[in-house]
């Protein structure tokens, strides 16, 4: 009897574990299942990558052992990739030509598929003999006067370098741009100079270009207030927010920024949200517009959102960042990701070859003029580096770094005073620096923060202002 009771008490317990737990473990499965079907669909059919080596890279390890126990299929007939928990929390991400992969979340696949068609005509022929950023072509002997060949090559083994394997840096492309052109350059094995890689957060300097294009024909204004309708109610406080409090991170709109916390709003808005903007909008207000400064993915989403509500037709606004940025660049490879609610992820999902991230950088170095042709508003680059006043130490401006982040060991890297960045997660940046009339684009996925101190030290030590860390010329030292 005292045996039989115990059986029935200890299946009472694992029904209760069963039924309290049930919730949270549907809500991991259908975070895990975004992640990996979001992820792995664009290394997949963007970046065409073996999606075995994506899992075992970058779906593995520290941070990412749950995903160990999901299950994924790749259809790529249909350009699909679905995830799932042993069944549970079910989630598919669709390819589609010219606007990357989209979580399928609360909209039919087949309208995915129709918004889609039709959209892009085929881009014009590149030109492969044309010098680079013109064409593909690299001549890698014609040095800048200046220019020391040997510190330079030093400097490139050093980013690739991997001293302790027990703090892998990864780098796995690297472009230096010297004078307009490319100076150097280096890709791991597998990686090369046309694959589309993921630059996260690199993504706001793109949605800070477009959102300087529509400012130079008038469409929107910086100043600009009660941006999205669910914010002009007279009694609402958002609808105060300015479009550049949005870009400045100054919005004062709560917002969880925690990528380590699978339950931050960042992290939810990314793989559960099939709204993103949306979602990002709804959230209150936790500060003054204006008073408080709060990096956060979830504005530059509602900048993306603010944009396309100036377009009157949908394909006018998917096509805009390829016919109005990368287009005239000769971005081939860059892709800007919409959710499944038709508004570009502008926060993170971008993808674009180390090439292509350096030629954004430098449209920024050149003033927003490309080819004598002024792609962005006079005066916009100035705007985009002014610090934010409340941003700490002014170290950021409009959706773009104006310093880097101290270390531990070394404290502030030192770079240039003029020098900003595009930085994204995983330690991707494009350093511009225009006293040196450079450019320079680091990709990778180093995620332990020891190794990203080390890769500092090597590049911007001390060494830096003698010259023998970067390729600049000595006489501007």
């Amino acid at each position: 009897m005292l045996r039989k009771a115990g059986f029935w008490l200890l299946t009472v317990l694992v029904i209760a574990v069963g039924v309290l737990g049930a919730p949270s473990l549907y809500r991991t499965a259908v975070l895990g299942s975004g992640v990996l079907a979001q992820l792995l669909c664009s290394s997949t059919f963007v970046s065409r990558r073996d999606p075995q080596a994506v899992v075992a890279e970058e779906l593995s390890g520290p941070g990412y052992e749950l995903l160990s126990f999901f299950q994924w299929s790749i259809d790529r007939e249909g350009k699909r990739v679905t995830a799932s928990l042993f069944g549970l929390g079910r989630r598919s991400a669709l390819f589609r030509d010219g606007l990357g992969c989209t979580l399928v979340i609360g909209i039919p696949e087949g309208e995915l598929k129709a918004q889609a068609r039709g959209l892009f005509s085929a881009p014009p022929p590149s030109n492969p003999d044309a010098l680079w950023p013109d064409g593909e072509r690299v001549d890698f002997d014609a040095k800048p006067e200046g220019v020391d060949a040997a510190n330079l090559e030093a400097a490139v083994k050093a980013v690739f370098a991997e001293p302790d394997p027990a703090h892998p840096r990864r780098t796995r492309a690297l472009v230096v741009i010297h004078d307009g052109r490319i100076i150097a350059e280096r890709y791991a094995p597998g990686f090369d100079a046309v694959m589309p890689l993921l630059g996260w957060s690199m993504a706001k300097m793109a949605t800070n270009a477009l959102t300087g294009i529509l400012v130079q024909d008038g469409t929107v204004k910086l100043g600009d207030k009660a941006l999205l309708p669910q914010w002009r109610r007279d009694d609402d406080p958002r609808r105060n927010i300015t479009l550049d409090q949005l870009l400045r991170m100054t919005s004062g709109l709560s917002f969880d920024e925690d990528y380590a916390d699978h339950s931050s709003d960042i992290i939810q808005m990314l793989f559960v949200q099939g709204d993103k903007a949306g979602f990002a909008a709804s959230k209150p207000l936790a500060n003054l517009p204006g008073t408080h400064w709060h990096y956060s993915g979830g504005n530059s989403n509602i900048v993306a959102l603010v944009l396309r509500r100036h377009f009157l037709k949908e394909k006018d606004y998917l096509r805009f960042p390829q016919q109005r940025l990368f287009e005239p660049l000769g971005m081939r490879s860059a892709v800007l990701e919409p959710d499944s609610a038709g508004t570009f992820v502008g926060s993170s999902f971008m993808y674009a070859s180390a090439r292509d991230w350096a030629r954004l950088g430098l449209l920024f170095l050149r003033d927003g003029i490309w080819h004598g042709r002024r792609l962005l508003p006079e005066g916009w680059i100035a705007y985009t580096r002014m610090p934010t006043q409340v941003a700490p130490d002014g170290r950021y401006g409009a959706n773009v770094w104006l310093k880097l982040s101290s270390s531990p060991q070394l404290g502030e890297p030192p770079m240039p005073e003029d020098a900003y960045y595009m930085l994204g997660y995983d330690q991707q940046i494009v350093a511009i620096v225009p006293s040196r009339d450079l450019v320079i684009v680091r990709l990778g996925l180093t995620r332990d923060a020891k190794s990203v101190d080390r890769r500092e030290r090597r590049i911007t030590s001390s060494d830096y202002r003698s010259g023998r860390a970067l390729p600049v010329r000595r006489a501007e030292l």
